[in-house]
């Protein structure tokens, strides 16, 4: 017996008869050997977190537009504190940890620069409309590895696509992952924006927090802890009323305090104008992209290889391509 096949047993025996099995996955769209050391969802997560898209995170925004301060989270961190949340979840639930750990890596590969702002830029410049979830699953199955994608299992791809929107994930651990994503950015952005003096302890939604908790800490404790209490044998992951009610109470102070707010207008003007400044010169000039996206533009069209090239790009590539696009540079002698 390999390694990986006493990893595939012990979960058929650990683990919840809710949780998916790696031994039980619906595989991959191309076959491959089996490592003999991890399982399909161990291989995922480590194709993941090698991949490029994973390391432009870095550089791509949450809310706070290329800020200055060295706390500020970026895409990349959300992303590990997804994942930190996620696999806790899961681990309490006795699911599988490695393909939680898995989607929870892979969810926002396809996130625009310029956070969400840049979201909405292509989505209104899209004839279909962009949505991250998809083309974070477009990323894993197209964009990657010079167009030949990470050939990822069902599962993986599946609760990358369903983190977000309407459809819900096959499984309980990409549930995980669309629960945790919510309790991180909630309260990730809350603490950025009591950092970057957006709000003020003083302004806070007092009733929630008396059931969500004081604290950045215990909020994310209490709000995992009901998950776990309220969802030990139900057929989707759930929260008691009370915590439901109030984290949705939070969520809406946020959206009027914060993501909409007045105070990030001006930012939000700049980036949409260089989102579609850029849509606008590279649909025209579509030669002018990297060849992986030229090759695109011939199989699926310009405007989705526009698209493609444009979510790639972190903030500050996209914010070099416009200077040097659209910024006249000083006068150099021949």
């Amino acid at each position: 017996m390999t390694i990986r096949e006493a990893f595939e047993q012990e979960e058929l025996t650990r683990l919840s008869p809710r949780a998916a099995k790696a031994v039980l996955s619906r595989g991959r769209v191309r076959p491959v050997e089996k490592c003999p050391l991890r399982t399909d969802f161990q291989r995922d997560r480590d194709r993941i977190i090698h991949c490029k898209a994973f390391r432009r995170l870095k550089y791509k925004t949450q809310v706070f537009l290329a800020p200055e301060g060295d706390h500020y989270r970026t895409r990349l961190t959300h992303t590990l504190e997804v994942s930190q949340i996620a696999r806790t979840i899961a681990r309490c639930l006795r699911l599988n940890e490695d393909l939680t750990e898995a989607i929870a890596l892979g969810h926002d590969l396809g996130h625009t620069p310029f956070g969400h702002i840049g979201e909405r830029s292509l989505d209104e410049t899209m004839p279909e409309g962009f949505h991250h979830n998809e083309q974070s699953r477009r990323v894993v199955e197209v964009l990657e590895n010079d167009g030949a994608g990470l050939n990822l299992t069902w599962e993986v791809r599946d609760g990358i696509a369903c983190h977000s929107g309407a459809q819900f994930p096959a499984t309980l651990e990409g549930e995980c992952v669309r629960r945790a994503d919510r309790i991180a950015y909630l309260n990730h952005d809350l603490d950025d924006a009591l950092r970057g003096g957006v709000l003020r302890e003083f302004e806070l939604p007092v009733d929630c927090l008396k059931v969500l908790g004081n604290s950045h800490g215990e909020r994310i404790n209490n709000m995992i802890a009901d998950i776990v209490a309220n969802s030990q044998d139900t057929e989707h992951l759930v929260m008691s009323p009370l915590m439901q009610s109030a984290m949705d109470g939070l969520r809406d102070f946020m959206f009027e305090r914060v993501y909409r707010d007045e105070w990030r207008k001006a930012e939000e003007n700049r980036c949409d104008y260089v989102m579609k400044a850029l849509f606008s010169y590279y649909n025209a000039h579509p030669g002018e992209m990297p060849e992986e996206f030229v090759l695109i533009g011939y199989r699926e069209g310009t405007a989705q290889a526009v698209c493609d090239f444009l979510s790639c790009m972190t903030d500050r590539y996209a914010t070099r391509q416009f200077q040097k696009l659209f910024v006249p540079s000083g006068f150099s002698q021949f």
